[in-house]
């Protein structure tokens, strides 16, 4: 019988080995939550933003609702829903993250000192930026935080929506949600936060340092590719595709690049394009975010 890796085994001494990353990115995310969002009314998206919210409301009626503990209820609730599909590791996975993020969320809060009067763009930016941090370290190590996420898979699961178009729509909805509570100023800079959040969050889970594969179709190719290999200082791939409208075979040139490269190529294909040739633009923007270093995970 022909030996068979043993995944589940290899997943579990993964996370475990990445279990300090993970308690990391989470304590950073909550004190950057403690320290810069929830002081200052900033309802950044996600289960922290609605738990932002509602703690909000309930201070004003005087009852005191941690942010912390309502992250870990709710993103609970909604682990029972997708755990069937996600699978026993998927589930440790999620819980780990989000019970971690909510504790620290929670132990920082007597402890941290918020910027007294500040203006919302400070608190805004840097709130996304360090939370941003956070979660990508997390997310590199293989973990999640549930909130957004997992609720954009219970939705997608049951209508034809895609999951990152979900998640976006409820994070926006969370943002607008909190106008009525703190303001619209608020929820404007509540959404600079969350997409300065996300720019971080790609940053540090791909490295920093985006790729590009570029997928070239033209009746140049040898120059093309020969220009490439000698001009760009770039391996490539060719290999054949069959055109379904017309069924002829046409090969095709597969290269990796950096951004500053990408306009380099595109001159390249420009020069020597006929016709027949394809410039690159839309394929490579369908195959972007190819890490250049590879991950542990």
């Amino acid at each position: 019988m022909a030996y068979r890796l043993d995944i589940k085994r290899i997943l579990s001494m993964n996370f475990f080995h990445d279990l300090p990353q993970i308690m990391l990115g989470c304590a950073l995310a909550a004190i950057a939550t403690d320290l810069f969002l929830i002081p200052n009314g900033l309802a950044a998206g996600g289960v922290t933003g609605l738990a932002t919210i509602i703690q909000a409301v309930g201070a004003a009626r005087g009852v005191s609702l941690p942010v912390g503990i309502q992250t870990i209820v709710m993103n609970a609730l909604l682990l029972l829903v997708v755990m069937r599909e996600g699978g026993m590791f998927y589930v440790v996975q999620t819980a780990t993250g989000f019970v971690l993020l909510g504790f620290f969320t929670d132990l920082f809060a007597p402890f941290v000192a918020p910027l007294a009067d500040a203006d919302l763009m400070l608190p805004a930016m840097w709130g996304g930026i360090i939370t941003g941090i956070g979660y990508g370290m997390v997310l590199r190590a293989g973990a999640n935080t549930g909130g957004s996420d997992t609720i954009g898979q219970i939705i997608s699961r049951n209508t034809s929506l895609p999951v990152g178009s979900t998640v976006m729509a409820i994070d926006v909805a969370v943002c607008a949600l909190s106008a009525p509570v703190f303001s619209i100023e608020n929820a404007l800079y509540a959404g600079l936060s969350m997409v300065i959040s996300g720019y971080v969050i790609d940053a540090v889970v791909d490295g920093g340092n985006k790729r590009r594969m570029v997928l070239i179709i033209s009746d140049k190719f040898p120059d093309i590719a020969a220009d490439i290999m000698y001009g760009l200082g770039r391996g490539c791939t060719k290999f054949k595709a069959t055109g379904m409208y017309s069924g002829a075979e046409k090969p095709v040139i597969m290269v990796i690049v950096s951004r500053r490269e990408l306009n380099t190529l595109k001159t390249i294909v420009r020069e020597l394009r006929k016709p027949s040739a394809r410039d690159s633009r839309t394929l490579a923007r369908r195959v972007d975010c190819v890490p250049s270093k590879r991950r542990s995970h």
